[in-house]
């Protein structure tokens, strides 16, 4: 009899959750995970790009000096705090490159529009921003953290993992259905 009853209850969690995954197939995951990125980390991402490049329309396609303080300052500082004398190869190319990524990449990735090489590139992006946090910005061991300790909030550790994770699902998923990249398949 409990046999029965466990076979049973086994077959309506096998039909239930089958039915649930070929509903959700291709769309769900790919979707939430795009607008959990779009709802936390969008606007972080887009503000903390605002402030590597000049004022105004126009001042969107000048590097500010603050992009080198903010990704290179060990540079910066070699170089005497001026960063017009910071060479443009290699030091420029990088804070170009970075600047630029971190207002291109999660646009990219909200709007599912090479999805899964915008992703692998976030990832890249935060694991090099969180060096830059930890050797150059020399962050606390509180905000570095540590994993598989009682405390979850460490903003390194913990929360970029979380990211990371996100990010991982839609470079494995894609953008899914309802993306960009889906409606340029249909073309």
């Amino acid at each position: 009899m409990l046999t029965k009853l466990l076979n049973c209850a086994r077959l309506l969690h096998d039909r239930a959750f089958t039915a649930i995954q070929a509903k959700t197939e291709g769309w769900l995951l790919e979707l939430s995970a795009r607008f959990v990125f779009a709802a936390v980390l969008l606007i972080y991402y887009l503000n903390s790009a605002a402030t590597k490049v000049g004022d105004g329309v126009t001042g969107f396609f000048t590097i500010g000096d603050n992009a080198y303080f903010q990704i290179l300052p060990s540079v910066v500082e070699a170089y005497g705090y001026d960063a017009a004398q910071v060479p443009v190869f290699p030091y420029g190319l990088i804070v170009f490159a970075g600047t630029y990524a971190e207002f291109l990449l999660p646009i990219l990735i909200v709007l599912g529009l090479l999805t899964r090489l915008s992703a692998l590139g976030m990832i890249g992006f935060i694991l090099v921003q969180s060096l830059v946090d930890i050797l150059f910005h020399h962050a606390d061991a509180a905000t570095i953290g540590s994993w598989f300790d009682r405390f979850s909030d460490a903003a390194i550790l913990d929360q970029r993992a979380l990211w990371i994770f996100l990010l991982i699902v839609l470079v494995v998923k894609g953008g899914g259905k309802l993306s960009v990249d889906a409606l340029l398949k249909l073309r």
